[in-house]
């Protein structure tokens, strides 16, 4: 909305009653383009505490507070039993500490720095099948536990994290887990259903609440393996066992807005991500599972996919194996990948629309 203009008050006598009628005025004008007004670029943060809107609270595994419970050193912490990753599909850094999603071998490993061998990195967890993301607020961390369908909370504590709740029946297969910091709220997508599941916490207070549930009727049966926040805007990439389309939906009541039909070829995909107003998109698979159209493309615009108008950019990775998710780390991209040896996770940059300094992590 475009500021009033008021020009500059001369200096003589004033009339209460015109000023009076003036502010009426004024006050009413402001009200009536207040109602009509809406920040879509920025969501509000909940109004309501996560207790007062829960639908459940989260199921306590352990006190952190107790010593009895939680009295571990760093030290005592195992480290990774592998000396590779098997389908690596997330990484992430939070405060000094990164994280892996180590999905085939069931665990999420940390570590504070990207060059020691994948030996001296510690277990997180090992208490999940098929895990695929994790999130956090720097207060606490959720974790997908894929194959049960669960999302399991953790805490920090001198240095050790700590299992100390778990959310059960949550979807078919939650697959993705965010924190978007603008409304203060963990979103897990259940890639088979369609649901998305809604988790916050008080001020203060680390006791998760699952506060909201949405259903995406578009989505259910259909395979989605993640969804990205945008200001207002929530996108899921197209599944297959459906109709192959990106969608753009709304934040707030998850009401699609726009759908971006794809060609089948590449249906199966795993993640859109937005840098310098462009698309990139990793694709694991066409419309009938096979990996042989694993790809990365680019495009300015999402209208133009289903004509085929996009830029295949695989070629900077290699090409020939999987790309899964990608994440934004102190200013540079990271995407982790299988089916090539020695290739698990990149890290790149993206600079004038293009791709550039490319890097093997591990």
């Amino acid at each position: 909305m475009n500021p009033i203009k008021m020009n500059p008050i001369e200096s003589k006598p004033v009339n209460p009653g015109k000023c009076l009628y003036l502010l009426v005025i004024l006050t009413i004008f402001t009200a009536l383009t207040a109602c009509g007004s809406k920040d879509h670029t920025t969501p509000k943060p909940p109004t309501a505490s996560a207790s007062e809107e829960s639908l459940r609270a989260a199921d306590i595994v352990l006190d952190i507070n107790d010593e009895a419970q939680a009295s571990l050193t760093p030290a005592s912490i195992p480290t990774n039993p592998y000396p590779d990753l098997s389908v690596p599909t997330y990484i992430t850094k939070v405060d000094d500490t990164y994280f892996i999603v180590d999905c085939y071998h069931d665990q999420v490993i940390y570590h504070d720095n990207l060059t020691d061998p994948l030996s001296q990195w510690q277990v997180m967890t090992n208490e999940i099948s098929k895990g695929h993301t994790i999130a956090s607020d720097g207060f606490v961390y959720l974790v997908d536990d894929t194959e049960n369908n669960r999302v399991l909370v953790f805490e920090k504590k001198e240095g050790v994290f700590y299992h100390t709740q778990t959310f059960t029946e949550i979807g078919n297969r939650p697959h993705y887990i965010i924190y978007d910091d603008n409304t203060q709220t963990f979103y897990a997508l259940s890639s088979m259903s369609g649901e998305m599941y809604l988790f916050r916490h008080d001020p203060d207070n680390s006791r998760m609440h699952l506060t909201k549930i949405y259903q995406i009727e578009q989505l259910a049966g259909t395979y989605v393996r993640s969804f990205t926040i945008k200001g207002n805007d929530i996108y899921f990439v197209s599944g297959i066992l459906g109709s192959p389309a990106i969608l753009q939906a709304d934040l707030d009541t998850f009401t699609v807005q726009k759908t971006y039909p794809v060609p089948d070829t590449m249906a199966g995909m795993i993640q859109l991500t937005i840098a310098e107003n462009g698309y990139y998109i990793t694709i694991s698979t066409d419309i009938n599972g096979n990996q042989d159209y694993a790809t990365i493309i680019h495009t300015d615009d999402l209208s133009n996919l289903e004509e085929g108008k996009f830029d295949d950019v695989y070629e900077c990775f290699i090409g020939g194996g999987t790309p899964y998710y990608v994440t934004f780390i102190d200013n540079t991209y990271y995407l982790t990948e299988h089916r090539i040896p020695g290739h698990s996770i990149w890290k790149f940059k993206i600079t004038d629309g293009s791709i550039s300094d490319v890097e093997t992590i591990y």
